[in-house]
């Protein structure tokens, strides 16, 4: 049995196809414009490749985006007036830092400067603990792409088993939360769980968003199990190559077991940025006082 991969671009350029239809939509018949201020810190490649990404596929659906780069040896002073800025322009419906910042800057203060109705990246304490209270909240963009490709191979999760491995307020924390909402049965697992290849043996649903390299196994998986694969890890290049994409999960292993798998690259990535564009449509929306929108 080989699994079934799943594939995120695809799934991806579907979910901005209908963002971009509801953003014609609230255009036409409200007048409104879904702006989206991405803040870029310094210089850091994969950032930049990220933000370029962002501004793109903004701009395609329609919305007004917003890039604001700064040197990586600003100020907090300053960002914080930038972040208040921002809060107070109305042409802007989402506003996202990208991270990692400098060390030199306190991430969760920035974070808890953003206005939570325009906190399209889910991490302001309002939003985070709504969510734990499983209350209407500005979800991060990872984990509602991971439920989205679940829900891709299998149209509810009710009564399901599912193991998040990683507990990050980005991804694994508010994933189990969002699950949690599906009805499914989750464990929370670590680095430090005892046995986690046994538990994982347990799960229908498999999330691996722990940052080490091909750390799940093949042999970790129930059969038939849907294997999403949240990590995305450069392993050095062989001589004369290029360094090789590899996520969380020793992919060729698990094709062989798993009923559904999302390849790296190509699955959750793929998701994210269209989450983000999700979350401001949704953040303008509700900022408007207009119903949610059809995403």
């Amino acid at each position: 049995m080989t699994a079934e991969i799943i594939d995120g671009k695809a799934i991806a350029s579907e979910l901005r196809a209908r963002v971009a239809a509801e953003v014609a939509r609230v255009k036409r018949d409200h007048g409104l414009l879904p702006g989206l201020a991405v803040v870029l810190v310094g210089h850091d490649p994969a950032s930049e490749v990220y933000v370029r990404s962002k501004h793109k596929q903004t701009q395609e659906a329609g919305m007004a985006s917003f890039e604001h780069k700064l040197a990586a040896d600003v100020s907090q002073a300053d960002l914080l007036a930038l972040i208040a800025k921002l809060n107070a322009d109305p042409a802007v419906h989402g506003i996202l830092v990208q991270l990692p910042l400098p060390k030199s800057l306190h991430t969760e203060t920035i974070i808890n400067a953003i206005d939570p109705a325009k906190d399209v990246d889910g991490l302001h304490p309002n939003n985070a603990g709504r969510l734990a209270g499983g209350f209407a909240a500005l979800s991060p963009c990872t984990p509602l792409g991971c439920i989205i490709l679940t829900k891709s191979v299998h149209a509810s999760l009710e009564g399901m088993n599912a193991i998040v491995i990683g507990r990050s307020n980005l991804v694994g924390r508010p994933l189990v939360q969002l699950l949690l909402n599906e009805n499914t049965t989750v464990t929370i697992a670590h680095s430090r769980s005892r046995d986690l290849p046994e538990l994982t043996r347990r799960a229908d649903l498999v999330y691996a968003a722990v940052g080490k390299p091909e750390m799940v196994r093949g042999d970790w998986i129930k059969p038939g199990a849907t294997v999403i694969d949240v990590g995305i890890n450069r392993l050095p290049a062989a001589v004369g190559g290029k360094p090789k994409l590899v996520g969380d999960v020793a992919f060729q292993e698990a094709l062989q077991v798993a009923g559904a798998i999302t390849p790296v690259p190509g699955g959750v990535g793929q998701m994210t940025v269209a989450c983000l564009l999700v979350n401001t449509l949704r953040a303008a929306c509700a900022i408007a006082g207009l119903p949610k929108p059809g995403v």
